[in-house]
This record gives C-alpha cells, structure tokens and sequence, in this order.
C-alpha cells in the first residue's frame, strides 16, 4: 500500500505543478496584475506587522503637534514623516493601522458572501424549480436597490458601526455570488461526471458540494477578488457617511469624514487617506484582472 501511496503522490505532484505553472505564467503575463500582487502583499505585511512599524499609537493626540505638514514641507517635523490631523494624531500610523481595518473589512464581507453566495447558488442551480425561483426573486430584489444605499439602509437600522457595515455591505454582495454559482452549477450537472456520479449512488449533497463545486470555482475566485476591492471602497464609504467605523478608529473612510474641514487648507489631511483607498482598490483590481486571465480558459491564449 505504501509504495501504491507513493506512486500516486509522484504521479499527481508533477500535474499539479504543472497546473500551478500554467497558472503563474498566464498571471505573470500581465505585469499589472504582478505589480498589483506586489503591492497587496505589502500591504499584508503593514497589517500584521502594525504595532512594529507604526512611529506612534494611532490614537494618541500631540497637542503640540496639531496640523503640523508632512516633514517634505516648511514647518514639518521629521517625527511626524507625513504630517499630523486636527488634533495631533500622526498620519503615518493613523494610515498604517488603517492597512488593518480595511483588510480585515475586505476579508471578512468576501467570506460571508462568498460562502452565503454559493450555499444558495448551489441550492437554486441543483434542484431547479419553486426553490430557484424563490431565491433568484430575493436576489433580484437585492440587486433592485443601488448597492450603497441599500448598505446604508442596513446599518441604519443595525446601528452605525464597523461589524454592522460589514453585514450590510456582505448581504448587497451576496447576490453577484448567488448568480454565478448557479450558472456555474446548471452548466456543470448536465456533464458526463455528474451523470456517472448520480448513477454510482452519490446523493444530493455530495453531487452538489463534492462533485460539481469545486469545478465551479474559477469564475468565483475572480468575483471574490473583485468583491474583496468593493468591499473596502464601501467601507469606506459608510465611514465617510459617519455609518461605518466610529472615531477614533484609524479607518481611512472615517479620516476622510473627521478632515473634510481641511480641504482647503491642510490638504495632506484629506489627499493621504484617499490615497491610500485609491491605490489599495487599484491594486486588489489590478490582481483580479490577473486572476481572470490566468483562470479563465478563453482568455488564455497559446
């Protein structure tokens, strides 16, 4: 039996490696998606690494040190590389921290709509009938409202917050998931593998999350990126709106909102925490394309 072990595990290693290959040639082909690879895994490294990089708790006020400009321009200060806010908070580790929360934000909603999202895609595109047609009307009725307004209409009645945006945010997510899994399934269960599976004895279960899911989930990586970038430029949003993350919490969306005052007069106040939305949203779309060109096999090209 060992050596039967080990002969599979040789066999099978070099297809894998292979496939992995394959991947990362057609992912590496567009430098966009590579120099947005780049970028995300430093700003994972910024998340967890936080407390050690960070010059200054986040939250702690220097009330001799209020607007002071980044350390580029007159009257900087080199302790404070990119300047201060309205009440003496460094920038630099107010943005540092917020790598955190707008990760953390980005991980969480893809999760809960990527898992909601495929349990009832499955469910609609396996059995079909008064079950598909219930869930896709729910769905549509989801998809009826503008995104964001129906986020804010959710955390409105939830209650302002950083855990109840990303409720709301992954319930207006959910029906993009819904409606590419069940295509993904109704295109599937008609194939010969399912068929011999069916025959074989398997039940509804195993052909739905063992047999025909994880053939299923190329399309659905692609969506998760995608939803991943959304889902910070949401939160951000409701935090900008004063209905996501509360202050003093060092979100991006909230630090935008506390220095609208300051456009006009301090800009480094307003421009860095956009800037940090922008280039983080770019980079995590820029990965997706990537994703897609490497996943997707039309795009592939020989």
């Amino acid at each position: 039996m060992s050596q039967a072990a080990a002969t599979s595990a040789v066999s099978t290693d070099p297809s894998r490696r292979a496939r992995l290959a394959e991947f990362w040639y057609y992912f590496a082909e567009n430098r966009g998606a590579v120099i947005g690879l780049v970028f995300f895994l430093f700003l994972v490294l910024l998340a967890v690494f936080a407390p050690w990089i960070a010059p200054h708790d986040p939250v702690a006020q220097y009330r001799d040190a209020v607007l002071v400009p980044p350390v580029w321009q007159e009257a900087g200060r080199a302790d404070y590389l990119l300047g201060t806010d309205a009440v003496g908070r460094d920038m630099l580790s107010r943005l540092i921290y917020g790598t955190r929360f707008s990760l953390f934000v980005g991980v969480i909603v893809t999760t809960l709509s990527l898992v909601g999202g495929i349990a009832l895609g499955v469910i609609a595109g396996y059995f079909r009938g008064w079950v598909d047609t219930v869930i896709m009307r729910v769905m549509d009725i989801i998809l009826a409202f503008p995104s964001l307004l129906l986020a804010l209409v959710l955390v409105a009645v939830l209650g302002p917050g950083l855990v109840n945006a990303m409720i709301a945010i992954a319930l207006v997510f959910q029906p993009h998931f819904v409606r590419l899994t069940r295509a993904a399934v109704m295109s599937e269960k008609t194939r010969d593998y399912v068929v011999a599976a069916k025959v074989a004895g398997a039940g509804h279960g195993r052909l739905m999350f063992k047999t025909i899911l994880p053939n299923c989930m190329a399309p659905l990586i692609v969506q998760a990126t995608l939803s991943f970038s959304s889902a910070i430029l949401d939160a951000a949003a409701l935090g900008f709106l004063g209905m996501g993350a509360q202050p003093p919490t060092p979100e991006w969306g909230t630090m935008l909102a506390e220095a609208r005052e300051f456009i006009s007069s301090h800009w480094w106040v307003v421009t860095l925490p956009g800037i940090a939305i922008l280039v983080t949203v770019l980079a995590i779309n820029l990965m997706g394309d990537g994703l897609r060109d490497a996943l997707d096999p039309k795009l592939k090209r020989s």
